[in-house]
């Protein structure tokens, strides 16, 4: 993992994980390109960290994420680093969702984004002498939550693409890492929904020492056990995640 030195692209980065292994990266001397949604979030990034370049980007559009790419391989030529992190958790029962358009947007930032992005940045990454893709998927990816149906088959998904963008680009001078986060108190799906979740900070520590000793696959807690479980051991945890709250022990 390129941990020193180097120029990194992360999306999502102002808050939340994104940010945590954001402000890591910086403390390792790399040069950090932030793109988000929100311009109040980015420009209080840019004012605690004035050497962080910033990019108001709505990665749900297609046409913003061609401009995004556009700008940032010709503004830093020595890009060589994506961390595809940015995503959105929404709580919804199916056979009631009305809501095509925020379904939508869930899939485009939390699967169809990283994937475009990836593609669109692999000429550069691959020209440079050595690069990285990181996606964050989730513990999610293995045994689901119920009740955020569509973020975890996101997850699921990207997680089958890293495993087969891995495979395709051995040999290359991309090294392909996925970070697979336990529940994180952050604000995710929106404030509050976490706050049992894992310190931030303790996840992003716990990261970067895997990032740092080589892990391709970095992990931690809950997302540790999902990710190495087999097929009874994660229909077990899914009845017990998924039971009323009364029933669960």
């Amino acid at each position: 993992m390129l941990t020193t030195g180097h120029t990194i692209l992360v999306t999502g980065g102002a808050s939340g994980i994104g940010l945590a292994l954001v402000e890591r990266f910086l403390e390792n001397r790399n040069h950090l390109i932030v793109c988000g949604r929100r311009e109040s979030r980015l420009a209080e990034l840019k004012t605690k960290y004035p050497s962080i370049e910033t990019r108001v980007c709505d990665i749900a559009e297609p046409r913003q994420r061609e401009a995004l790419v556009n700008w940032v391989t010709g503004t830093f030529p020595a890009l060589n680093g994506l961390v595809n992190n940015a995503g959105i958790q929404r709580r919804v029962r199916i056979a009631d969702e009305r809501d095509w358009e925020g379904t939508r947007e869930e899939i485009a930032i939390n699967f169809e984004a990283p994937i475009h992005l990836t593609m669109m940045l692999l000429p550069h990454l691959m020209a440079q002498p050595r690069a990285v893709v990181v996606n964050v998927t989730s513990g999610l990816s293995f045994v689901p939550l119920a009740a955020t149906p569509v973020y975890c088959a996101t997850k699921a998904a990207l997680h089958s693409f890293t495993l087969s963008l891995r495979h395709q680009l051995a040999g290359s001078s991309v090294e392909v890492i996925e970070v697979i986060p336990p529940a994180v108190d952050t604000d995710l799906g929106g404030p509050g929904l976490h706050t049992f979740g894992v310190n931030v900070d303790e996840f992003a520590d716990a990261a970067m020492k895997q990032l740092g000793e080589g892990s391709q696959e970095v992990s931690y807690g809950f997302a540790q056990q999902a990710s190495r479980a087999s097929r009874e051991q994660l229909d077990e945890i899914f009845k017990r995640m998924n039971a009323p709250p009364q029933s669960r022990t």
